[in-house]
């Protein structure tokens, strides 16, 4: 982090996990710097259902704080931080692994792709492969729809990672599996980046789609997929939406602060 931008203590931390990345370019230079000096850690994009699942599972949690880079996923958390007076952008999971390929190509770092089912990794691995001519996609792996992130399953998954000399894996299981699952290998692998990024390979594979980028900008990408899966993902943001008045509550404090060293 450059003396340039916001100093570590005006960063937002919600619920005791502290969002330390700013930008995607931010995300995209400090994955791929760490990457290149063999360092094993963790990425994970906080948004609202990740805040009800902090709440609701210490292991969850406990995995989150080993992260080494957070980034605000959720528009909400985005424009909690903006009260704050800082710049931060909202950046997910799916909107890194593209640049992050790009930057990987040209450093010479192999990556890894988990998750999803075979179809799909099959078709992202070409897909990533024409469009950054040179990466290499060491290897992927689909494990079950029931995987478990301490299952001998996953004991096999991290063998195959690590067999393929990646030093970047992209984690596309879900929460909280994928952020437990990278949690763990770090424990398990030497010189790995782990990063958490939900439905972003299906995304590049064409198996889902993404909401209209308008829509995204807009910060209404959420509204955008209950429509299109109300029954299934309608509970999980009515969720989502009662820890609001919660989380402005607990955030109010860090605002006042930050605005009073602003104006010291």
């Amino acid at each position: 982090m450059s003396d340039a931008q916001t100093p570590q203590q005006h960063n937002l931390t919600v619920d005791g996990i502290t969002i330390n990345v700013s930008s995607l370019p931010e995300a995209v230079s400090s994955i791929v710097s760490a990457a290149q000096h063999g360092d094993s850690f963790s990425v994970c994009t906080l948004n609202l259902d990740h805040v009800v699942q902090l709440q609701q599972r210490p292991d969850f949690r406990a995995a989150y704080r080993r992260a080494r880079f957070v980034t605000a996923d959720g528009f909400p958390i985005v424009v909690l931080s903006r009260l704050m007076g800082t710049r931060m952008k909202r950046t997910t999971g799916a909107d890194l692994v593209e640049p992050v390929c790009q930057e990987a190509q040209k450093k010479g770092l192999p990556v890894f792709l988990l998750g999803s089912n075979d179809r799909t990794l099959s078709i992202t691995a070409k897909r990533l492969s024409q469009r950054f001519r040179g990466l290499e996609v060491a290897g992927y792996y689909a494990p079950g729809a029931h995987f478990d992130p301490y299952s001998s399953e996953a004991d096999f998954a991290i063998d195959s990672i690590r067999a393929s000399g990646a030093k970047l894996c992209f984690v596309a299981l879900g929460a909280p599996r994928q952020e437990l699952f990278a949690a763990r290998c770090l424990d398990e692998l030497n010189g790995t980046g782990l990063l958490c990024i939900g439905a972003a390979l299906d995304f590049i594979a064409g198996t889902q789609t993404r909401a209209p980028s308008l829509t995204q900008k807009a910060g209404l990408e959420w509204a955008w997929r209950v429509l299109r899966d109300p029954r299934r993902l309608g509970p999980r943001y009515a969720r989502c939406i009662a820890v609001v008045p919660r989380l402005l509550a607990r955030t109010i404090p860090q605002i006042v602060n930050a605005r009073m060293r602003k104006a010291a």
